[in-house]
Formats: structure tokens, sequence, C-alpha cells
């Protein structure tokens, strides 16, 4: 994965050159922190700071207080933390692709997730930048020399869930809301209990089923599998159902691109065809591949099983998109 991603949901990938555009911000402005926060403020843990992050120890004088973010699913976790961030990379672009937490309009844009403006994250005067190692190292060398950056990885498809918690927990520790992340951690852990009692209710232990998305670059459709590795699938092997793309994925995201002849390889008419697509975009399941001969004849296709799950649920992100997840899968597989 080595490129700025096309469609906007991919998740946001390395670019090899130093990313150094800047813009002028509309208004800066100040937030003001969400009513449970400022009131458990008194309760709310002080003093310094030691964390360690995917570059090294990361020491901050006190708990964060005003965080700019430049990545979607870190975006989400800190609104699921209580923390509103000062500003935000791609303000659109996430509140299109990630509804569970939706973000402040008016919060301040410092530029896409691929190319944040310096400038523009500097004028706030943040306490911490929050970031993934999908963003050069010498742009989060240069953003270390104005401020603390907190560097993450997307996830780790070795063990998505494990990274999940990781991330929750350093987050929470940053910005000095443990209590609120022990709760966000016990709410997927219930909700994953909850989706798997429904599944063996109805007599779906095992279903069967590939998680997916796509896109057209120039009239070719490339089909996305999220195999077990992925945030998704690794949410899936939890419910207990049985991912039938096998094929491993890349290190990161265990996302694995594929084409509709690739499709073939399911051939078991039991599968559930489970996609993501957003109505910011093209379906490409049902609309480029409408008039496809090899995707007519694909089992899952001939037996209708096709389950476009809720649009906004964003598939790289933190502990209230795998709730939204569960829902929408055991939904799919119970119908």
């Amino acid at each position: 994965m080595s490129s700025v991603p096309k469609p906007a949901r991919r998740p946001f990938l390395k670019t090899a050159a130093a990313l150094l555009a800047t813009f002028a911000l509309a208004a800066c402005g100040t937030t003001e922190a969400p009513a449970d926060q400022s009131q458990a403020a008194s309760a709310k843990p002080s003093g310094p700071v030691h964390l360690t992050d995917e570059r090294g120890k990361l020491d901050l004088p006190a708990p964060a207080a005003k965080v700019v973010s430049l990545e979607w699913g870190l975006t989400e976790n800190l609104l699921a933390l209580g923390v509103k961030p000062i500003g935000a990379a791609d303000v659109k672009g996430y509140n299109t692709y990630d509804k569970v937490m939706p973000l402040a309009a008016s919060t301040p844009d410092v530029g896409t997730r691929g190319e944040p403006s310096l400038d523009a994250i500097a004028a706030l005067h943040p306490d911490l930048v929050v970031t993934t190692t999908d963003l050069p190292e010498n742009v989060i060398a240069q953003l270390s020399k104005q401020t603390k950056v907190l560097t993450l990885r997307g996830s780790d498809s070795a063990d998505p869930i494990g990274y999940l918690r990781k991330t929750v927990t350093t987050l929470s520790e940053a910005t000095g809301t443990q209590e609120q992340g022990r709760k966000l951690l016990a709410e997927f852990d219930t909700k994953v209990a909850e989706g798997k009692k429904k599944l063996a209710d109805a007599g779906k232990t095992g279903a069967k089923f590939v998680m997916t998305d796509g896109y057209s670059t120039s009239g070719t459709v490339t089909v996305r599998m999220y195999t077990k590795g992925s945030f998704l699938g690794s949410i899936a092997d939890q419910l207990g159902v049985a991912n039938q793309w096998t094929g491993e994925g890349d290190k990161v995201y265990g996302l694995a691109p594929t084409d509709v002849e690739g499709l073939t390889k399911i051939t078991d008419p039991a599968t559930s065809f489970v996609y993501a697509a957003n109505a910011a975009e093209s379906d490409v399941f049902t609309q480029e591949l409408a008039g496809n001969a090899v995707w007519k004849q694909l089992p899952f296709v001939k037996a209708g099983k096709l389950h476009r799950i809720p649009d906004g649920i964003w598939m790289f992100g933190g502990p209230k998109s795998a709730i939204a997840y569960v829902d929408a899968l055991t939904g799919a597989l119970t119908r």
C-alpha cells in the first residue's frame, strides 16, 4: 500500500515526498469541552504523561486538552473518548465516511490526511497532534519541531483487535480520559458477545461470508477483500462466522485487492457477499458490474446474497465503528 488513496474511503497511505502544503484557515477559533467532559474535569488525571508510540517514548507535561487529529480513525476515537479535536484533517470527508461519531462541521480543517498543512496546525497551538505511520516520517519530524506528536499505526493485521485496544488506551492516557477508554472497550466487548449470541440463536454460527468494498478507475473495477487480518475481518472472526477469502492481505490493514475474475474463487452459494459503499460515490457492485457476464454468474449473485452495510461505518475505525459493524454484519447474516 503505497499511494494516496482513491476513493476517499480508503485509508490514507504513505507518499514518498515531503508534504509541505499550506493554506490559510478561515477561522482558527476555540473549542469547548463536551458537557460530560467539563463536568468530570475535577476528576480528570493531571500531571506528566509518559507514553510509548511507534516512534519511541513521548512525554507530555500534562494530559493534552488541545488535540489536532490527522487521521479519521483517530478522530473517531478521540470523539468517542469525549475529546473534541481543535483541528482535524479533511473534516468534510470524515463526516461523509464516518457517521458513527460526527465531527462538528465548524472544526478547523488542517488539510488532507495525505497533505496536512503545517502552518494551519501551528496556528491552532495544539498541545498534541495525533497521526499514523502512514504519514511520511519527514513530515512527522517537522511537526515534532512545532509540538508534541503521537504516532500510532492505522491497524496491525497480526492482531487488529489488540491494536484497537492499544490505540484507545494510548489516546485515553494522552488525554486523561482513561475511565472513558475503559468504558468504550467494555462496550465493544459487550456488543461482540451480543452479536455472537444473536447469530447462535438464529442458527448462523459459522455462517459463510466475504467482506469487501470496491472502486472503479478508468472503467476498471478493483475489489478489496477484507481478510481475517483486517479490522472488519477480525471483528467477524470474534463473532464466529467464516470468512471465505482465505488469502492474506497487507501487513497493516489486512486488505487484498482482486478483480471480478478473482471473485470466481468464491464457489459456495451459501456465501453472503457483504460490502461497504457510500452515497458519495458509485456502488460498483450494483452499477459498474451490473452487466458484467462474470459477475452475473457468481454463486452469491445468482443466490441474491448481496448485502450492503449502512453507509458511514468507517472500515478502519475504532470501537464505535466496530459496534456499528457488529450490528450490520449480524443483521445481514440473519436475514
